[in-house]
């Protein structure tokens, strides 16, 4: 399983203000909080820590079919500049980002190297674009390849009752749109 998330960092900017009382407080451990607030950058790490706690999240809600909101409960540690984990409950996530002037990405699974195919898109192009890519592997028509939602709302992609996804996580925030798939 896959989850992943984008930031778009100037729509954070405007519409986020992570600096208001208790916002730190409600999404982050205190660990994390210490990190934000000695952080030469803590803008940029809130939304590193948002981004993989949601990638995270997402990953545990496509196994677990369900959904809930607890940003706190996901516990970041940083391992490199790149690289992180998240523990939640008993499961670790490894998350790989991605960090820009512009953006931040993050993809996380349940296994440390993964081989997940990612593609940043236009938004409004990514139900399209995965259908492309999943023509491109299978040869199925993407005209005849069809998107469904698992009972927790997660993507999957099928041709007629072939499944062709493991996992597919998408995410948009602002100008920015990127899908994730393991296919079958």
């Amino acid at each position: 399983m896959i989850g992943n998330d984008i930031i778009d960092l100037s729509v954070a900017k405007l519409e986020s203000n992570w600096q208001r009382r208790g916002f730190l407080e409600k999404q982050f451990t205190e660990k994390e909080q210490q990190l934000i607030l000695t952080a030469s950058n803590p803008f940029v790490l809130v939304w590193k820590f948002w981004s993989m706690k949601e990638a995270a999240y997402k990953v545990y809600a496509q196994q677990n079919e369900i959904r809930f909101f607890a940003p706190k409960k996901f516990d970041c540690l940083l391992i490199s500049e790149n690289e992180g984990l998240v523990n939640f409950k008993d499961q670790i996530f490894y998350t790989s980002s991605i960090v820009t002037r512009h953006y931040i990405f993050t993809l996380a699974s349940l296994e440390k190297a993964i081989k997940a195919y990612s593609k940043f898109v236009m938004p409004q192009f990514i139900d399209r674009m995965i259908k492309i890519k999943l023509q491109d592997v299978t040869a199925f028509s993407a005209k005849e390849i069809k998107q469904k939602k698992t009972k927790n709302r997660a993507p999957v992609y099928y041709y007629k009752d072939i499944l062709l996804t493991k996992s597919c996580s998408i995410s948009h925030h602002g100008n920015y749109g990127v899908f994730s798939l393991l296919y079958n």
